[in-house]
């Protein structure tokens, strides 16, 4: 299958390599011109055969609307539009109405998976009409991970955008639950191997994860994580998780309190945010804050 693809950054530019991997043939477009393959969106959608799919992976907001207006002038009716950046479930369907008036398919791509994604897969959920999702099974499975899990097609135009909200929602708190047991375990005068501990639960405990494979391999390379600013950033999701929830009468104790810890971490050199800093840098690659 043929794609373009928009955005070649940390994740856009593993997420072209896998799936070129899998035999298909993808065409690039990043503004950074060691990255790209085409000089701009003009070309990059003229080099595509008819009927056209292009994978947008750009931040969201402003950035994502600017690629969407473009595209809606540049393609044509029966193209298909994937945003798979971290777009807000209300903007996909702002941008589904403006693609769908010029005959233009949308689908929006929830994608999971980090710096870790080229190798391991990436964890897709997706929102869409059947029809323009179906015509996308080729480059699902490519980058989905291998076996039976790690897609799913979650309802109409938003569900995918909704489903990674939720899921980095979710990802908030349990960071915040292995930060904070961590802080406590550093304080214990009677323990003095916290790292070990950590690695002990790898195996056979009910709280092993990935998220705790990469807090060893964080705590492996900073055994106290001594070089690290207690400082984390919110990506915006965790926020739009407890306003959604709000909005639907849910409680989600746990994700606010999370959320409001990372609030919390902007105002003193906070020892569980150093290990949410780290679990963060560990999967995603996001910038740490070093002390000094």
């Amino acid at each position: 299958m043929q794609l373009g693809l928009i955005g070649l950054g940390k994740m856009g530019g593993n997420m072209r390599e896998r799936i070129r991997r899998a035999g298909h043939q993808v065409i690039g477009y990043d503004r950074n011109p060691d990255l790209t393959d085409v000089k701009d969106l003009a070309e990059l959608v003229e080099k595509l055969d008819a009927p056209r799919t292009i994978w947008v992976m750009v931040p969201a907001g402003t950035a994502t609307q600017v690629v969407i207006d473009e595209l809606k002038d540049l393609l044509s009716p029966g193209d298909t539009v994937v945003d798979g950046g971290n777009s807000r479930w209300t903007d996909d369907e702002k941008h589904a109405a403006e693609l769908g008036v010029k005959g233009i398919g949308f689908v929006d791509a929830g994608v999971s998976g980090g710096v870790w994604g080229l190798e391991n897969g990436y964890a897709l959920m997706v929102g869409g009409d059947k029809e323009h999702v179906d015509r996308l099974q080729p480059i699902f499975h490519a980058l989905k991970p291998d076996g039976p899990y790690g897609y799913v097609h979650a309802g109409r135009v938003g569900a995918g955008h909704f489903s990674k909200m939720v899921h980095n929602g979710i990802e908030y708190a349990m960071m915040q639950a292995y930060a904070e047991g961590w802080e406590l375990l550093e304080k214990a005068n009677s323990v003095d191997n916290v790292r070990e501990i950590f690695r002990s639960w790898q195996e056979g405990t009910v709280i092993r994860s990935w998220l705790l494979d990469l807090a060893v391999n964080a705590l492996d390379e900073d055994e106290h994580l001594d070089e690290l600013r207690g400082y984390a950033e919110d990506s915006g999701e965790g926020r739009w998780t407890v306003e959604a929830a709000i909005d639907n009468a849910v409680p989600l104790p746990a994700i606010t309190a999370s959320l409001f810890a990372r609030f919390a971490s902007r105002q003193d050199d906070s020892p569980q945010m150093k290990m949410i800093a780290a679990l963060r840098n560990q999967f995603g690659g996001h910038a740490v804050e070093k002390k000094g």
